[in-house]
């Protein structure tokens, strides 16, 4: 509703204005003429006029009215008196008072508007400031607010509006965070019904949203409205479910709200009372508070603009004496402000011009002189400079962002308890809630994160420190409508019942239980779902709860990830998953069985290790041992039988040498742990009866094309045809426990099926009553359990979790299952599974590991020793000879002369006690020759044979 034209302007002629406006008023241009609006003039010297006019047009008696005013005339004596600012340049204020009247505000605003204006700070209602705004944006004037919190007041729409106090979109977000942090899901709003209220409730719904809670009711209280009003209003909103409120009014009203509740017994134990900042402003406005408003506030919660505490704000403060609160700060930094930035507007050699709108001439037959409206034509330049400003006022840093709200918002905490309002925390945009104070944390990094999130204990009301759960069934609301699955089987776990309350089963007698653990009454009505002719769909009636048909729905419901995206879940109170059941036939026993126990690769390991094995221990005797030396024949010999002979520990051959006998030694325990688990698992092949069946589980039954049997009703479909891509011409859908078993003796070539797809409780129970005829083949192939399926957010499905997990720990849930599903006849048969059960590589490649590491070191020793024997045969460098006799034991003519691998090969052939005795022969020539001191050494010449 921009104002353009006549007709416009006495659409809105009685709207305008309701609160206070500042003018900031170049007393110098007053009475001059104007120009048209095109035209323009330029003074010959730039000059700062000597003094400005500052209106003021706000309401005297009221909270923010008594604390604005003293601000005013401080912030006017303090500009006038620094005469580093406007340098000559007086600032006067004029006050004109609004009565808290929409009509007596629009009156004196018009009136101050027929002086040319290039600036204005107010007003103090949002309401107002909305049409103002259109009128600051016709005339270019620049309006600043220090008490319009509306955040529906964008820099989009009013261009020249600007705000000097916080947002409420800063404190919706801190009341939400609040609201997360104590765990609660659902909030009525008590509010006053204009712009102020109803666009703040708007933002708190939206911030709630995104953090899963929700606003279940608003409630509107209409400006003015008497204690009558109110009480109706709570008495209704005492009805419902939701105990936690957030009150958003205006301050000089808004202790009324607290008063009626207190008479209705609405601020005892189990309440949860939350203020805007409004509660503050009221309370520092009264001090001293007198008892009896305290009294009236004992636990409540509220938010106050935070302001970091500087020497500035301190002797600012130290000049009242009462009635100061938050909105004081602003009021003062505000005019510092347009100071300050008239002065840097001088300062840039700019004077200030105005031009009419020729639009407005058209009013003349109007009583209302809108002719006198001039057009500030260095509005926007103006403007920019504020929107520029970098400084601290007694408010903290004066600093706007890119959408004109003010720098790093924050709100403190506090929590009413005896004579007056304890803080308990902080909470800032840029760390969430914290007990630091926000000016400390904008050196880190930010952090929101939930676990980030601290407050110091709070007292709620009724006195208790326990945080309120935020919501009842209260005794007149209205009962709980619990949907229940009519099921014509498996009735066990939930049917119809003759008697009270009408079901009855399994679930029933869970659910139950758990209502009994909650610590309120829950008034409730059980509803059968389904016409009872066969099993109702289980997706319906999750549909039915989603459409609120429904509070909650009550019996075997399987938890699926498409289900929990509608609706909340319980704890799941039994384990559930998809598996499949197939006819079995008792397995023929093969001539090979005796083979069944190792798989393939493990045979092979087993074997190449005996072979590998008795090698290592051949090489560690041959030396030692005479049984492991002869003709290569019979030295392959002793390898083989020397091997296998060890797998019944019969080997006749003895070790001798260490390192040999470790190396057994380790070897006959992997045998013995072999033959134990060999003899043990071909026992259980040959004398335990086994099961086999032609589907082998879920891979084998997709792989075929026949068909398969599920229950009416459940998951098992879908999951089928959605999950596993079976076709839905396989599906056959059975009824009962009757149809199960006919189509599965049936089978798929008499028009039954091959195999049954279901859930484990219901397989369990037709396993029982079928004698074990069927079993159930391979693995569950889906994990999952039964919960309760409440509404989306609903605070019940929390606790009912809770009661769900008692039963658990204490047994009960154990107890009702005996009661219920006691089955007679539990079938132990398994299905054989030749593979699973045979034993692999997996089972013992840590003692084939240790085998091998111990023949691995073994070896290393024994070459280690061979070579350090090679090394000393060797002639010394001096000798003449090159070549040493070996001794006539070795049986060969042959000698040591050059190093070679062939030699070091005959040395390793060579018995050891030869080898010890060349090395004594030797030791005793090179005595004798060095004792002599004549001749050349000589070497020795070795036979070996």
């Amino acid at each position: 509703m921009m104002i353009r034209g006549v007709s416009m302007v006495k659409a809105m002629g009685v709207a305008l204005l309701y609160v206070s406006v500042l003018w900031v008023v170049p007393q110098e241009c007053a009475g001059k003429s104007v120009l048209s609006r095109n035209s323009s003039t330029s003074p010959p010297l730039p000059q700062r006029p000597s003094s400005v006019n500052v209106g003021a047009l706000f309401t005297y008696d009221s909270f923010i009215g008594r604390a604005a005013k003293p601000a005013f005339k401080a912030a006017m004596d303090d500009v006038n008196a620094d005469q580093t600012v406007l340098k000559g340049t007086k600032l006067n204020i004029v006050f004109q008072d609004s009565n808290c009247s929409g009509f007596i505000g629009t009156m004196g605003a018009l009136q101050l508007m027929e002086t040319q204006v290039v600036a204005a700070i107010g007003p103090q209602s949002s309401g107002i400031a909305h049409m103002i705004s259109y009128v600051a944006n016709e005339l270019h004037v620049p309006l600043l607010s220090f008490a319009a919190t509306d955040p529906t007041l964008s820099s989009l729409q009013y261009p020249y509006f600007l705000r000097t106090t916080q947002n409420d979109y800063f404190q919706m977000q801190a009341i939400t965070d609040f609201i997360s942090y104590s765990g609660w899901r659902q909030v009525i709003a008590i509010y006053v019904d204009d712009e102020y209220g109803r666009n703040g409730v708007s933002i708190l719904s939206d911030a709630l949203a995104k953090k899963r809670s929700k606003i279940s009711y608003k409630a509107a209280i209409t400006p003015g409205a008497d204690s009558t009003s109110i009480e109706s209003l709570l008495v209704s909103v005492n009805l419902m479910a939701s105990r936690v409120y957030v009150v958003h009014v205006n301050p000089d009203s808004g202790l009324n709200v607290f008063s009626v509740a207190k008479s209705l017994g609405m601020m005892g134990n189990g309440y949860v009372w939350i203020a805007t900042d409004w509660l503050p402003t009221a309370i520092d406005s009264m001090e001293p508070v007198d008892s009896e408003t305290m009294d009236l506030l004992q636990g409540v919660v509220a938010f106050r603009h935070y302001t970091a505490e500087s020497s500035m704000k301190r002797q600012f403060k130290e000049r009242w004496k009462n009635g100061f609160n938050s909105y004081a700060l602003y009021a003062y930094d505000s005019v510092w402000l347009i100071a300050r930035a008239l002065d840097g507007f001088f300062r840039e050699n700019s004077t200030i011009t105005f031009s009419n709108d020729q639009r407005l001439h058209k009013t003349s037959d109007s009583s209302i002189q809108l002719s006198a409206l001039n057009v500030f034509n260095e509005g926007e330049k103006l403007l920019k400079i504020i929107l520029g400003m970098n400084h601290t006022g007694v408010s903290g840093p004066i600093q706007f962002d890119s959408e004109r709200n003010r720098v790093n918002p924050a709100y403190e905490v506090l929590n009413v308890e005896g004579s007056g309002p304890r803080r308990v925390g902080y909470w800032s945009n840029h760390s969430g809630l914290s007990v630091v104070t926000p000016e400390t944390l904008y050196s880190k990094p930010p952090n929101t994160s939930t676990a980030n999130q601290r407050l110091h204990g709070i007292i709620w009301p009724g006195e208790v420190t326990k945080p309120p759960r935020g919501w009842v069934f209260p005794n007149n609301g209205k009962p709980l409508k619990i949907a229940v699955p009519n099921r014509v089987s498996y009735k066990d776990y939930v049917s119809k019942d003759k008697n009270p309350p009408g079901v009855r089963g399994y679930c029933i007698d869970v659910f139950e239980a758990a209502i009994e653990l909650l610590p309120y009454p829950v008034p409730r009505n059980y509803i059968l779902y389904g016409d009872g002719k066969k099993n109702p769909s289980y997706d319906s009636l999750i549909n039915d709860v989603v459409a609120d048909s429904f509070d909650v729905a009550v019996g075997d419901i399987t938890i699926t990830t498409n289900r929990t995206r509608f609706v909340d879940f319980t704890q799941p109170f039994i384990e559930s998953g998809l598996v499949v059941v197939a006819p079995v036939k008792v397995a023929k026993s093969s001539p090979w069985s005796f083979l069944k126990p190792f798989t393939i690769e493990m045979w092979a390991v087993t074997g190449a290790f005996f072979l590998f094995v008795g090698a290592i221990v051949w090489i560690l005797e041959h030396r030692f041992n005479h049984e492991f030396r002869g003709p290569p024949r019979r030295q392959l010999i002793t390898i083989f039988w020397f091997s296998f002979s060890t797998m019944f520990f019969s080997h006749r051959e003895n070790t001798v040498s260490t390192l040999g006998r470790l190396v057994l030694i380790i070897w006959l325990f992997v045998v013995l742990i072999i033959n134990s688990s060999y003899t043990a698992s071909l026992t259980s092949i040959l004398t335990v009866q086994q099961l086999t069946s032609r589907i082998e589980g879920i891979d084998s039954l997709i792989q075929s094309n026949e068909p398969i049997g599920v229950q009416d009703g459940t998951f098992a479909r879908n999951y089928l045809v959605n999950e596993l891509n079976i076709s839905p011409h396989r599906i056959v859908p059975l009824r009962d426990e009757e149809h199960y078993l006919s189509a599965l003796q049936r089978g798929p070539k008499d028009g039954g099926v091959a195999a049954i797809v279901d859930e484990l409780p219901y397989i369990e129970v037709l396993l029982t009553n079928s004698n074990c005829k069927y079993r159930t083949v391979g693995q569950e192939f889906t994990r999952t359990g039964w919960g309760f399926a409440f509404q989306r957010d609903s605070p019940l499905a929390v606790d009912m979790s809770t009661a769900i997990l008692q039963l658990s720990e204490e047994g009960e849930l154990e107890k009702i299952h005996r009661k219920w599903l006691n089955y007679k006849h539990e079938c132990s048969m398994q299905i054989a599974d030749s593979e699973n059960s045979q034993l692999s590589l997996k089972s013992f490649w840590g003692l084939f590991l240790i085998c091998g590491i111990t023949c691995f070191m073994a070896l290393t020793v024994f070459f280690w020793r061979v070579f350090w024997q090679y090394q000393r045969l060797l002639p010394d460098s001096g000798d003449e000879e090159r070549a040493c006799e070996v001794t006539e034991a070795s049986g060969s003519g042959k000698g040591l002369r050059a190093p070679s691998f062939k030699e070091l090969i005959k040395v390793v052939d060579t018995k050891e006690a030869e080898i010890k005795e060349m090395l004594k022969q030797k030791s005793s020539k090179k005595l004798k020759s060095s004792q002599s001191g004549a001749g050349s050494s000589h070497s020795q010449r070795i036979d070996i044979p």
